[in-house]
């Protein structure tokens, strides 16, 4: 994991010195990682229209299996490895934002080890002599989580002057952590007392958590009404309510990889909200890019692969209809010309 820290904080290290602002910074850190996962965001929608295409003949295994349900999901397998169709490379977005919350939450827990590049034993250094002095109430600062650290040193000279002094830190060091004049090295308060008591501060860092619930919303709402085939499972759905003997119709190509994608959806936005109020609003600020982000991927995806399937099934089941009728008008004629002969 260390490794991933230092990859990040040299990322951000060159956006920072490149765009001379911490809220830029971020947001351009979190439309690089969004970018990079957008591969992994057509595979996974490349094989959701695979099973979607597969759904017919995973109907009739369940159908012909019943309830051995485990003879089921072993046909299913092998009916998706050898169409290419994966069922559970849906999950693997999910877990692998998951993952990268960790060296994100580093980076703005920790930015002067991060961004200005002090050293852990100077800050660490810093934060004995804060609380020698009785600057810092917490004990449980670390160097790594020093964001209390910055505040001191911005707004006490004589600590700032003590700390270059010994050589802990220089002038050039000190960061602006703000955007759009809010202080990203902040954590959004839900308590109306917090709010209150510094307005200016506190009441417009609530952007922050309002955005991160409706891009996922958005979000959550947009993965359900874009996927494949969302219409006709709608509708083999209502089909089964209306008439058990359906049941079948509207079960997925592997059902144990949409309870995993189901429960992940839902977990991760109560996770960015509790990270939104627990951490720095600089992790809001990255889980509001990368939700904006991800609705773009979404309609990208959906226009350039799910769209076309669903235009050519479409075209394909018409001209199956169109086929049925003329075949079904040729028997007419020959019957009413054997009738006519008949008589």
């Amino acid at each position: 994991m260390t490794l991933l820290y230092q990859f990040f904080g040299w990322l951000m290290r060159i956006l920072f010195g490149f765009f001379g602002n911490y809220g830029i910074a971020i947001i351009m850190l979190t439309v690089i990682i969004r970018a990079a996962l957008i591969p992994l965001n057509i595979k996974s929608q490349k094989s959701m229209i695979k099973m979607q295409a597969l759904s017919g003949k995973t109907a009739e295994l369940q159908r012909k299996y019943g309830d051995d349900k485990q003879k089921y999901q072993e046909e299913v397998m092998k009916l998706q490895q050898e169409n290419g169709a994966m069922g559970f490379s849906g999950c693997i977005l999910p877990f692998i934002q998951l993952f990268l919350i960790w060296p994100i939450y580093r980076i703005v827990s920790g930015p002067l080890i991060y961004l200005s590049k002090v050293s852990t034993d100077n800050v660490q250094a810093m934060i004995d002599l804060a609380n020698s002095e009785g600057l810092i109430a917490s004990k449980r600062l670390t160097a790594q989580l020093h964001i209390p650290l910055i505040e001191i040193l911005n707004n006490n000279s004589e600590f700032l002057s003590k700390c270059i002094s010994k050589g802990y830190i220089a002038m050039g060091q000190l960061l602006d952590l703000h955007f759009l004049g809010m202080d990203l090295t902040k954590t959004p308060a839900w308590n109306p007392i917090t709010i209150i008591s510094d307005p200016k501060t506190y009441l417009p860092l609530l952007l922050f958590p309002i955005l991160v619930i409706a891009t996922n919303v958005i979000s959550m709402r947009m993965s359900t009404m874009l996927r494949p085939g969302y219409k006709e499972q709608k509708e083999a759905k209502e089909r089964e309510k209306k008439n058990p003997a359906r049941a079948g119709q509207a079960s997925t190509a592997n059902d144990q990889a949409e309870m995993t994608t189901k429960m992940m959806t839902w977990m991760m936005p109560f996770l960015m909200l509790w990270t939104t109020f627990t951490l720095p609003a600089a992790m809001g600020l990255y889980w509001v890019v990368g939700g904006i982000m991800g609705i773009i991927t979404q309609l990208l995806t959906y226009f350039l692969f799910t769209k076309p399937y669903e235009l050519k099934k479409q075209e394909m089941e018409q001209k199956k209809a169109d086929a049925f009728k003329k075949n079904s008008s040729e028997k007419k004629d020959e019957n009413r010309k054997k009738n006519k002969k008949k008589k």
